[in-house]
Parts: structure tokens; C-alpha cells; sequence
């Protein structure tokens, strides 16, 4: 018997060492990633200041998920504060805040690429939705930021609590940076209308949450707790049949609900509500043709 509890007890404090190990080598990683400098290709980006860049600029700011995280104003905002050690909250991107020295490459390097002035990675902002940006909607989003009125105060807040932190550290969550291929160009500009064409631009907005892929699954930058999100591909698990035309897809965006009225977490609906119709159903021509995948599978 004392045999059997001496075996037991070493065992387990064999595990307490190991998850010690690597809790301490997950934050030192993580510390260390957080830190790390990333090189990516620049594209040049000329200013914008015509009235139809504006107006495209006021119109992706809206319906592009900016205005969660940044605010209706672009003075920063608190989108996520659980009580449970997440608390993150936009920037001030207004010409008083932190972009208030940015130079024409740096928008495209923070946007398109997920890094900062310095070369270190942004912790949050899912720079994979807004990687495959053409330069004319880079330019526009660009002119409408530089145009909002300057604000004071606003800083940048990303509190995660030590599980996640060790997960940064260890791989398990990447950050925007580590998701992107900084090698592919630009999108070439492609006509707006109800196109399957227009509809593969546009949903590039969706990669972040449901994968490169659009399979759905765990949200690989969200906090733990967050739902898997939806497999909008055709295949096995989709969330697509509950839409069975473009006008209930439409629907779903206009009210964050589903077909059968039940509320959808997480998506940023405040700023999906705003896409226009033809975004909307192009996206949903669009989803009819990818290649089906069963749920979760990248």
C-alpha cells in the first residue's frame, strides 16, 4: 500500500514539474514571439483624398469590423473584458493617436500584414481578413481614418489571462502575423456586383474567424472560450442550409440571428449589418461554389 502511494505521489509530482516547465517555457516563448521582428514585403500605397475614396473608405471602416474594435469615431474602444483576465480594447486610430506619425508604408505593413512600425506583430487585429485588400481599398479605408477628427487618449489594452498567454508561447494561438503569407500580392481590383468573383473578395473578410479554408472551427486568435466557428462551406456540418436563398443569408447579416431566431455569438454584427446588399449576396453566390469540407477541417 505505501508502495502504491509513493509510486502515485511521484507521479503526480513528476506532472506538477512538467506543467511548471511548461507554463514557465510558454510564457518565456510567448514573451519572445510578442517581441520577435517581422519582415514583410511593402506595397506602395498612394494617399487618397477624392470624394469617392472617402466615401469607399467610410463604408469598409464601417462594415469591415473597424468600428468594433476602434469605435464609431476611431478614438478606441473595449471589446472584450470577461472579468476572467480578457481584456482587450482598440486603439485610438484617429490623427491623434497611435497612427499619428504613420508613414504610407506603415498602413499597409499594420492592415495587410498584421506588424507594426517597429516589425513586431499586432497581438489582435486580424490582419488576415484585410490582407488581400486592393491598393484602391487600402488607399480609401486609409483616407477615411486620416480624415476622422483627432482624438486624445485611447491606448491599446491586451490583458490575457496565463492559459492563453502559455498557448501564444507554445503555438497553439498565432497571432495575424503567423497566418499570413506576406508573399502574395495584392488582390487585383475586381468590379463590384452579385458575382462569384466579387463575392471571393469580399468574403476574404471572413478567413480570420472561420479559416482559410472557411470550414469553421475553433477561432484561432479568439479566447478560449469563444464558440467553434460555423463550416459555411456546403460540406458536412454546414451552417449553410438554414439559408436557402440570398435574401435569409441577408437577413441573418441584417439581424446577427439565424433562420430559426436564435442570436449568433461572436461575429461583428454591429459592422456587418452596414454591408450593402450587393456585398452581401455576392458573398453568398460565392459560397455556393467552394469546394465542401467537413466541419473544422483546414
Amino acid at each position: 500500500m505505501n508502495r502504491t502511494f509513493k509510486w502515485i505521489a511521484g507521479i503526480l509530482v513528476v506532472l506538477v514539474l512538467a506543467l511548471g516547465i511548461a507554463i514557465i517555457s510558454g510564457l518565456q516563448l510567448g514573451e519572445r514571439k510578442r517581441l520577435r521582428v517581422v519582415d514583410v514585403p511593402l506595397a506602395p500605397l498612394a494617399y487618397a483624398t477624392d470624394a469617392p475614396a472617402l466615401e469607399r473608405g467610410r463604408y469598409l471602416f464601417q462594415s469591415r469590423g473597424c468600428v468594433d474594435c476602434h469605435g464609431v469615431d476611431g478614438g478606441g474602444r473595449e471589446f472584450v473584458n470577461d472579468g476572467k483576465g480578457t481584456h482587450i480594447a482598440g486603439p485610438n486610430i484617429t490623427p491623434g493617436g497611435v497612427v499619428a506619425r504613420y508613414q504610407p508604408a506603415d498602413w499597409d505593413r499594420t492592415i495587410r500584414h498584421g506588424v507594426k512600425p517597429d516589425g513586431r506583430p499586432v497581438q489582435v487585429m486580424p490582419s488576415e481578413d484585410y490582407n488581400r485588400f486592393t491598393n484602391a481599398d487600402l488607399a480609401s479605408l486609409v483616407a477615411h481614418v486620416r480624415s476622422l477628427a483627432p482624438r486624445q487618449g485611447g491606448v491599446a489594452v491586451v490583458e490575457l489571462p496565463l492559459p492563453a498567454r502559455v498557448l501564444y508561447g507554445l503555438g497553439a494561438i498565432p497571432d495575424a502575423a503567423e497566418r499570413i503569407d506576406h508573399k502574395l500580392p495584392p488582390s487585383a481590383p475586381v468590379a463590384s456586383g452579385v458575382t462569384v468573383a466579387h463575392g471571393a473578395y469580399v468574403a476574404n473578410m471572413c478567413i480570420g474567424c472561420h479559416g482559410e479554408k472557411l470550414s469553421g472551427g475553433k477561432i484561432a486568435t479568439g479566447p478560449p472560450d469563444w464558440p467553434a466557428a460555423a463550416n459555411i462551406t456546403p460540406g458536412e456540418g454546414s451552417a449553410m442550409p438554414r439559408y436557402k436563398d440570398a435574401d435569409a443569408f441577408m437577413a441573418m447579416f441584417r439581424s446577427g440571428k439565424r433562420a430559426d431566431g436564435s442570436s449568433i455569438a461572436v461575429m461583428p454584427f454591429e459592422s456587418f449589418s452596414k454591408m450593402n446588399d450587393v456585398d452581401i449576396r455576392a458573398v453568398y453566390a460565392f459560397l455556393q461554389t467552394v469546394p465542401a469540407r467537413p466541419a473544422g477541417q483546414h
